[in-house]
């Protein structure tokens, strides 16, 4: 029989990484929250590689970071090798990768749940979403439980119907043999959720001990530590690092898979889900890429107290007789002994059209969603939408104004405007080139950019508030200065730039001007900088971005302004676009399913013209005009 147990202010479905951050950014915010997991070892689970951050993912853990979630922070207590990427080209695409202890990442951020004011944990199934009028009322699990709560946040990963698949074995299970989630994909659709079926795949793990490394090339962790979370320094969490390894697949490797294509379930037909496009399984690679002789493949380690290794760059869902064979071609793994397959797993999802930029569902009130769940692929994803998802379901329940953060403010706002926005027909990635505005978008000045939003919700203290106001003040002050102390052009001077090869002076000009130099710099300007005094490094970083790329961020800059007039032009939640006359019936549908909330947001939905907006804008000024006169 059900039985009602203690009621909720909100109920998260799921504990990776987007159940963590919503469930600790409810708790923050003082409601009675609760997390419910299929298993308290999924807990912030890496079922697959075992790292954080990467090309633009980076940017998304500061970011989280920034507006007081705690994946920044758990990655820095965690980590065993940092590595800032891209350091060879310009500051927009500069961004941080951490190897974890996967174990360690997992217990570290079980602790901080479990000694978070306001959250319970518990393990159960959830296999029903309760809701009366349109509106959510609680969570019913496998036992029978009833747990009454006046919001939801689902992030139920990659475990709704989930199938693990190699070869020929079919395994109804999640991640890492976790059990899967088979009962609350049918509540859904019994809501009227519409569902989507992805997968995706994870490469085989293989014991350190039969690998020889002297086939490989080393790859070092950076000597100085830049850390994810804003509120670290260097020094603070400076420890010793492991190294990962770098080999390749030859011809030898892509004829096996050749040979082998049909027992993939990938090319049988077994996997019906939709896979993703920029993580390719080896298989993928091979067939489409058959031009290249060769794939990298990297080597990480899984912990400081594991011999399991990580075969990044080969995913898999080859029969485990071809994986071996496959895996011992490479360069290094003539022996390797493998300790776990490789396998792609197929899960239910959504179809994230169905939310709002929020991520409450419009056709459920107080019903939000975030992570994989959302047809994204990632930690970094998971763990921005799950504390944007966390942060909105808890303004709505306290009464205040929701957080939308929109493309020109956050690659978080690039994620959940093109998951909410675009068609999704695989699993979303993100990646720099889909931010319009990256330079202003930079890893190294989330905080600048978002810890005022994340005061003004209420995760970011009042002494990490005040501290970025005395940054801020110290980044204008010195850029001021800068560009109004004068260089005279003595020898000293040209003597320097000479060194530098750096063009001499034929007058005088600013410290400013100089520093915009491709060739000099903050600290090599120091020795004729007689009125310097010392700043904290994050501080001079910005100053020398600021400075050096002043023209580039001012016409990003003019770019915003203008995105910014189309953002504020509001839509009429109720408008029937049917009655739009002019506009075309394609867009009449898409703007009918998706409700966009600006005219901004309805210029970036698919089938929608430049000459619809158009249309509708001159629609909406009418509507404006009637409304006045009506008053």
């Amino acid at each position: 029989m059900p039985y009602t147990y203690e009621t909720y202010d909100v109920a998260v479905v799921g504990a990776g990484h987007a159940g963590c951050e919503a469930a600790l950014a409810c708790a923050r915010l003082s409601l009675n929250t609760l997390i419910v997991t299929i298993s308290m070892d999924s807990i912030a689970l890496m079922p697959c590689n075992p790292n954080i951050g990467g090309t633009s993912k980076g940017h998304l853990v500061r970011e989280v970071d920034a507006l007081g979630g705690e994946m920044g922070k758990n990655i820095d207590k965690t980590y065993i090798q940092s590595k800032m990427l891209n350091i060879s080209k310009g500051p927009a695409v500069h961004s941080l990768r951490a190897q974890a202890d996967k174990q360690d990442y997992s217990r570290s951020m079980r602790k901080v749940l479990e000694n978070t004011p306001n959250l319970t944990l518990k393990q159960a199934e959830v296999t029903e979403i309760l809701a009366e009028n349109g509106k959510v009322t609680g969570i019913k699990t496998f036992s029978g439980g009833i747990y009454p709560c006046r919001a939801i946040v689902l992030c139920t990963g990659t475990y709704l119907n989930a199938r693990c698949v190699y070869g020929d074995v079919s395994i109804y299970t999640g991640p890492n043999g976790l059990q899967a989630a088979n009962h609350l994909t049918d509540s859904l659709k019994v809501l009227g959720i519409e569902m989507y079926r992805f997968k995706t795949g994870t490469p085989a793990r293989i014991d350190k001990r039969s690998i020889d490394f002297s086939k490989m090339e080393e790859q070092f962790g950076d000597e100085e530590i830049v850390p994810f979370s804003f509120t670290n320094t260097s020094e603070s969490i400076r420890r010793d690092q492991v190294s990962c390894w770098l080999t390749y697949t030859n011809e030898n490797t892509h004829n096996i898979i050749r040979k082998n294509i049909q027992r993939s379930p990938l090319y049988s037909g077994s996997i019906k889900g939709t896979g993703p496009r920029y993580c390719p399984s080896i298989e993928d690679k091979v067939v489409k890429f058959a031009d290249k002789d060769r794939h990298q493949v990297f080597i990480e380690p899984e912990g400081n107290y594991t011999n399991e290794m990580y075969v990044g760059g080969m995913s898999s869902s080859l029969p485990e007789d071809v994986q071996y064979q496959m895996y011992r071609s490479v360069a290094g793994l003539e022996n390797a002994k493998i300790v776990r397959n490789a396998y792609a797993i197929e899960y239910d999802c959504i179809n994230p059209m169905q939310l709002k930029p929020t991520l409450e569902f419009k056709s459920m009130e107080g019903l939000f969603s975030g992570g994989q769940f959302n047809g994204s692929s990632g930690y970094e994803e998971a763990a921005a939408q799950g504390l944007m998802a966390g942060i909105n379901a808890a303004m709505k329940l306290l009464h205040k104004e929701q957080i939308i953060l929109d493309r020109s403010q956050a690659y978080i706002g690039v994620l959940i405007d093109d998951l909410v926005t675009k068609e999704t027909h695989e699993p979303y990635r993100m990646m720099t080139s889909r931010a319009e505005y990256r330079l202003l978008l930079r890893q190294d000045n989330a905080d600048l950019r978002l810890t005022k939003i994340g005061y003004q919700v209420g995760l970011i203290s009042e002494e990490r508030y005040q501290k970025l106001l005395i940054k801020e003040r110290q980044i204008e002050e010195e850029i001021k200065r800068l560009n109004n102390t004068l260089i005279g052009a003595n020898r000293d001077v040209q003597e320097l730039l000479e060194s530098k090869n750096s063009n001499a002076l034929k007058t005088g000009t600013t410290l400013g001007e100089l520093i915009r130099r491709p060739e000099l710099s903050y600290e090599i300007t120091e020795p004729f900088d007689k009125g310097r005094k010392p700043l904290p490094e994050e501080v001079i970083e910005q100053v020398n971005i600021n400075i050096k790329y002043e023209g580039y961020i001012q016409r990003q800059l003019r770019q915003v302004e203008h995105f910014k007039k189309l953002e504020g032009k509001v839509i009429p939640d109720n408008l029937d676009y049917i009655k739009v006359p002019s506009l075309r019936i394609e867009a009449k549908q898409k703007l009918m399913q998706i409700k966009p909330v600006s005219v901004g947001q309805a210029l970036r939905i698919s089938g929608v013209s430049p000459a619809d907006i158009s249309v509708l804008l001159i629609y909406l000024e009418q509507l404006k005009r009637n409304n006045s006169n009506n008053q």
